[in-house]
């Protein structure tokens, strides 16, 4: 089958009440439209058409990959029939199905319109829609069958009779149309009381002129819902939430309690990965096999690798940490860096734009910036790379199996050597060579009696002020 594509994204979303445009809210990670999208690239159509309004220009940079995607511009909001019109240019030489889908129906899955495209073809429909059943059809237009089940037209619920109100099946806003079918468009009419074109009046336009139209009832109304409220945006958040957890349980991944976890629509995780309460896995996350996520993690955007235990209260970014490494609880790993395999990063530890060796430890109370840190290196407590001049950024270099001390200040550029030691307390301005012990500390001195002398100048101090008290 060749596809194309367009989406309807003109609307204001006045009812939104924001000053984003309403298909560029977030929903789970993505972008509403994003999301769309992302649906439709797994049809593989030729091309997308994405029509939008006043804020094309907004709606055009926060486009991914949108190498195979085409704007159209709808400046006057004049319905979605107008939208369509819009985008026919941009058809111009595609020969075969368009798939025309809302920019603000995220739940939509490639499944369903796989499934309808397919009754499309096998049908040899000139116009199909897609229809579902609705308890409560609210605003959804109702679609309208004879007595033999074939569809004459669909009536919006503003232009419903009482009895037409009563109808269940109700109208997706997802059209297949032949390229040949495109010229129905042309015999759309002005509703007059809203200034607009209807989509939906090319059913019974079709229908007049004899056109093979159909619409198949599948899929639910959780996976239309249109989203013109924020309301309508929580309820879609929720329910993109419990489809991600359901799709990862599915997939073995366990979950102490569903109900407090965030998890972004791009996110990849292992099989046999725990994560525990209010977790938050962001961005495009990746998360290996047989990992532990403890409690309150947030990991925006990096990748963790098998068999690592994230410990409570940790936040990474834009990283990686490396097979069976441990990080936490109260770390930060800033964007840049690179946890090795089996390291341990620690308490209340910061590492950023830096490479961690496999095996090293920085345990607790640790500063680690722009830093190439080798193998099975022990940092002691309180070790810090100084890294800044107050101008400009210098690299700390620690080779394989160096032992720094507690309290440590390293003044980069510094290059510590192979197998050295710093003993604890020492502030390094100059490289260390290797298997060397470097100190630098000043020299302790014992002053006798000095600790007696203080106490009796204390009392002495305090009985002064008792006396003047008394006066």
């Amino acid at each position: 089958m060749k596809l194309a594509a367009v989406v309807l994204a003109a609307g204001l979303g006045t009812r939104m009440n924001s000053s984003v445009p309403k298909v560029l809210n977030d929903l789970n990670g993505t972008l509403m439209l994003q999301h769309v999208l992302n649906t439709l690239y797994k049809l593989k159509p030729k091309r997308i058409v994405v029509v939008a309004g006043m804020h094309i220009e907004e709606i055009k940079k926060s486009i991914q990959d949108g190498s195979n995607i085409f704007f159209a511009h709808q400046k006057e909001a004049r319905g979605t029939g107008d939208a369509l019109v819009k985008a026919v240019p941009s058809l111009r030489g595609f020969q075969g199905t368009v798939l025309v889908v809302n920019g603000d129906t995220p739940l939509i899955t490639p499944e369903t319109l796989k499934k309808f495209l397919l009754l499309h073809t096998k049908r040899r429909d000139t116009l199909s829609l897609i229809s579902f059943i609705s308890r409560e059809p609210d605003s959804y237009g109702r679609v309208i069958r004879d007595e033999r089940e074939n569809v004459l037209s669909i009536i919006e619920n503003r232009d419903a009779t009482v009895s037409q109100k009563s109808i269940k099946e109700v109208n997706s806003g997802v059209y297949a149309i032949e390229s040949q079918g495109m010229g129905l468009l042309k015999a759309m009419k002005l509703n007059e009381s809203k200034g607009e074109y209807y989509l939906t009046d090319l059913v019974h336009i079709a229908k007049n002129k004899g056109v093979k139209i159909d619409a198949f009832c599948m899929g639910s109304k959780d996976e239309f819902i249109g989203i013109n409220t924020h309301q309508e945006l929580e309820k879609a958040r929720q329910l993109m939430k419990d489809r991600i957890i359901r799709r990862w349980i599915d997939r073995g991944v366990s979950f102490v309690d569903t109900t407090s976890v965030f998890i972004s629509s791009d996110v990849k995780m292992g099989k046999g990965t725990i994560v525990y309460p209010n977790v938050h896995l962001e961005g495009k996350t990746k998360v290996g096999r047989g990992c532990t996520i403890y409690p309150n993690v947030r990991i925006q955007n990096s990748t963790v690798g098998d068999g690592a235990i994230i410990k409570d209260s940790t936040l990474i970014e834009g990283s990686v940490v490396k097979n069976r490494a441990s990080v936490g609880p109260f770390a930060h790993i800033r964007p840049g860096s690179e946890i090795g395999t089996g390291a341990r990063i620690g308490n209340f530890v910061e590492v950023k734009k830096s490479v961690i060796g496999s095996g090293t430890k920085a345990s607790h109370l640790t500063y680690i910036g722009n830093a190439k840190i080798g193998k099975d290196v022990n940092i002691g407590a309180g070790t810090i790379t100084c890294n800044y001049d107050g101008y400009k950024k210098h690299i700390t270099v620690i080779k394989d199996k160096v032992f720094i001390g507690s309290d440590s200040q390293l003044i980069a550029p510094v290059k510590i050597g192979k197998g050295a030691y710093i003993g604890a307390g020492s502030t390094i301005i100059k490289d260390v060579p290797a298997n060397t012990l470097a100190l630098s500390r000043v020299e302790q001195r014992h002053i006798k009696g000095w600790a007696l002398k203080r106490k009796s100048k204390v009392q002495s101090s305090k009985f002064k002020v008792t006396k003047k008290e008394r006066r």
